[in-house]
């Protein structure tokens, strides 16, 4: 692989080191795999497989090369997500890595900040992880918002008296249940959340596939013919901490016209993201309950208060209170931009349960 051979690379220079950073083509993304077996091998052969078969597919992956070798990589799982009833594309970023010898050199953040500019001018709204720690991404202006709720169980013998003693039955899902999985879980998780990915029948073929990747098992629970819940059958599973997500904001005016107001609202702040530069914008945000939110360029000299985009994200996703986000550092709100900002509906209601 020369990177030299790839529209739009760039080099940068980290501790004496000379590093390509860029998006791979599709054809090469096979060429992270050694590293990928590398960083986590504690996956199983089959689930790897299923990966560079299956995602590799559709998703974008940067790499850091230094000497026609990847060093660090960055991946990006497409989702249509559901905001508030809207479709939104957006990326799942996952398996962040790097070769060991190169870690503690800044190549994740030269590799997150690239993937962040590009979303941006690829329209995204905002971005999410399952951090293996959330002290990696903090600095990156991520936030934690939600815990995962997986429906796990090692034994099936469990899954069918746990389905038993709610009166309905359990049966295994193949191919010929997934358009009424798909129908059914959209209808239920369109009524009961906020932001959650899109059920299509894509995403549980998909799904169907990575579950089996590794021996276990969709199962549904039925009653007189209607799916009312479902376990996820992993001989290996073994209770742990739930794992969270943690979100960043992408666009901060895609962002804010995807969230409802309670009443109306009449705001001018100011909004500082230190990555991406578009969205450090003084705004004005009118709106009513009906309406929704409108925004207009705003005058400095209006602003009523100043807000990261990190601290942002936690108020926007219900994991801060407006008075919370006051404590964060470079956050600066007036009395009366606190009360208006609190007019907005925040996305509390989440399911983001997927694994990659």
């Amino acid at each position: 692989m020369r990177a030299a051979d790839v529209k739009g690379a760039w080099a940068v220079t980290v501790k004496e080191c000379r590093m390509e950073i860029y998006k791979l083509k599709p054809e090469e993304h096979k060429d992270t795999r050694r590293l990928y077996g590398e960083v986590f091998s504690e996956d199983s052969q089959s689930f790897v497989d299923y990966y560079y078969t299956e995602k590799t597919k559709d998703n974008q992956i940067y790499a850091a090369v230094e000497e026609g070798d990847i060093q660090a990589m960055l991946h990006l799982n497409p989702y249509v997500l559901m905001v508030n009833g809207q479709e939104k594309p957006a990326d799942y970023i996952v398996a962040v890595a790097t070769r060991e010898k190169y870690r503690r050199r800044g190549l994740m953040a030269k590799l997150m900040h690239t993937a962040l500019k590009d979303m941006y001018r690829e329209g995204k709204i905002f971005t999410f992880l399952m951090p293996a720690a959330e002290s990696i991404y903090l600095p990156h202006d991520f936030r934690t918002v939600y815990e995962q709720e997986r429906k796990l169980s090692d034994s099936e013998e469990r899954v069918f008296f746990e389905a038993g003693e709610q009166g309905m039955d359990a049966f295994m899902a193949g191919e010929k249940d997934v358009p009424l999985l798909a129908r059914t879980a959209e209808k239920h998780l369109s009524e009961k959340y906020q932001v959650y990915a899109r059920r299509s029948e894509e995403y549980y073929r998909r799904l169907l596939k990575e579950i089996s990747s590794d021996g276990g098992k969709l199962y549904l629970f039925s009653e007189k013919g209607t799916i009312r819940d479902y376990r996820i059958f992993d001989a290996d599973y073994m209770e742990e901490k739930r794992p969270k997500i943690m979100v960043r904001i992408v666009d901060v005016r895609r962002m804010l016209l995807s969230v409802k107001l309670r009443t109306l609202m009449a705001a001018c702040l100011t909004v500082t993201d230190p990555v991406i530069k578009e969205n450090n914008q003084c705004l004005t945000i009118t709106g009513t309950e009906h309406s929704g939110v409108m925004l207009m360029e705003g005058k400095t000299e209006n602003s009523e208060g100043t807000v990261t985009i990190a601290a942002l994200a936690g108020f926007l996703f219900g994991a801060c209170s407006v008075e919370e986000i006051c404590k964060e550092e470079g956050v600066r709100l007036s009395g009366r931009l606190k009360e208006e900002m609190k007019k907005i509906i925040p996305l509390r209601r989440i399911f983001l349960n997927e694994a990659v």
